[in-house]
């Protein structure tokens, strides 16, 4: 049996030794099924996808937010709309498809009819068969529409809320968070394709992960050997005032400070191996991109997007829930619209880095993994954020847990879970 949330405040606390996050929020269903009705479908915008995937009228794709299934379309105006995949009859799904072009939504088990603008336009035998049967006079069709949500969206990134009065989206995302998605969809994309990636873990695990910058130079052997990222290269840690996003980024080149620096700092790190050598090694050929020169942005933003820029890898990940113990991430590879043949190659190249067997991340998935299995029976444990002082601040470095720290403090204040102060 589920124990209520206030009782489980009591594990959670912030102190001199750090902030403690106990266990079971990762495997309790009264964690889950909370956070669904205050994030998911509370006062937050959530992505749910890029213009560019919708480039035509008619267009649609099925996504969710948290777990409520979402669709997201193109009407006939060229508008962006986002509504519940739910027919307004019987409650089944609407859309089954994952992407497609089409005039209307149709309903396989009754087959009532929803135009683009979500509007209900038929009811097969609404007047009934030979006099007989049919819906009762009082029924209007005006009144059975599809449920919409708010719709925002900021240079082709398309985000929409349950919520009518959730601040407008640029305030919800801060002025660093709009300006790096203005700094990477700065002219219009092409995408490239999608992978799914289906965990067996929570999916804060996952949006720790994703906040937490020095597991990059510790969990991923190909980043530290081939230099992509190591822990002596500069980099910022940063959130907006909110401190519910963060942006980590490597602002300096890939090589490091000195030889001697990274074998002194990485002498007990057994993902620091500098005699492997690719035997193909143009997959880390690139180009310069950015004027601010940076080779890494991680841009996690509340509750279930990631932007990410690796060297010329641009992609966005989505992460859908499923349950205390299952997510997915849907990652999104784009380039831009006006790219030569040549940079097409380098984006091609280095998408082999990302995804669920990138060489860059194919252990992230297992991380999460091997934490949810360690801890479901030891819910009322607690795990431990102090590195780089235990608290949520921006820092002109990368070896902190600060923004998971603000990750889980606006997850407190959400849910209405209050932090106790350690002794």
């Amino acid at each position: 049996m589920n124990a209520p949330m206030d009782q489980f405040e009591k594990r959670w606390t912030a102190g001199r030794e750090g902030f403690r996050v106990p266990y079971e929020v990762f495997t309790d269903r009264a964690y889950y099924d909370r956070e669904q009705e205050k994030i998911f479908r509370g006062e937050t915008w959530s992505f749910v996808g890029l213009e560019a995937e919708l480039p035509n009228k008619g267009d649609f794709k099925a996504t969710a937010i948290g777990d409520t299934p979402v669709i997201v379309t193109r009407d006939q105006t060229g508008q962006i709309r986002v509504f519940k995949n739910r027919c307004a009859h019987r409650g089944a799904l609407l859309v089954r498809e994952l992407r497609g072009n089409t005039k209307s939504f149709d309903c396989v088990y009754h087959q009532w009819s929803f135009d683009l603008t979500g509007a209900l336009r038929g009811v097969p035998m609404r007047r009934g068969v030979r006099g007989e049967g049919g819906m009762p006079p009082e029924f209007d069709m005006a009144n059975f529409g599809l449920d919409a949500l708010r719709v925002e969206a900021l240079n082709g990134v398309i985000f929409a809320s349950f919520s009518s009065t959730v601040e407008p989206l640029l305030d919800y995302l801060g002025k660093e968070v709009v300006d790096t998605i203005k700094k990477i969809f700065n002219r219009p994309i092409r995408i490239m394709g999608d992978q799914r990636q289906y965990v067996h873990g929570n999916w804060k695990l996952y949006a720790e992960n994703t906040r937490d910058p020095y597991h990059g130079s510790l969990l991923h052997l190909f980043h530290n050997t081939f230099g992509l990222y190591r822990a002596t290269q500069s980099g910022v840690s940063h959130m907006d005032a909110s401190k519910r996003h963060s942006i980590l980024k490597v602002v300096a080149t890939a090589v490091p400070a000195s030889e001697s620096e990274d074998k002194e700092v990485y002498k007990d790190v057994r993902s620091y191996n500098t005699e492997f050598h690719l035997q193909d090694p143009s997959i880390l050929a690139g180009r310069k991109e950015f004027d601010d020169g940076s080779t890494l942005i991680i841009n996690a933003i509340f509750p279930n997007l990631l932007l990410q820029q690796i060297a010329n890898t641009l992609a966005v990940r989505q992460s859908v829930t499923y349950a205390p113990d299952a997510f997915e991430i849907v990652w999104t590879l784009f380039g831009y619209a006006d790219d030569d043949e040549e940079m097409q190659m380098i984006r091609m190249k280095q998408s082999n880095l990302i995804g669920p067997a990138g060489l860059i991340s194919m252990e992230d998935g297992e991380a999460v993994e091997i934490v949810q299995e360690a801890v479901v029976r030891d819910g009322q444990k607690t795990s431990l954020l102090a590195m780089g002082g235990g608290h949520a601040e921006n820092v002109e470095h990368m070896i902190t847990e600060g923004p998971i720290i603000g990750f889980w403090e606006n997850y407190c204040r959400y849910l209405g879970i209050i932090s106790r102060t350690a002794e």
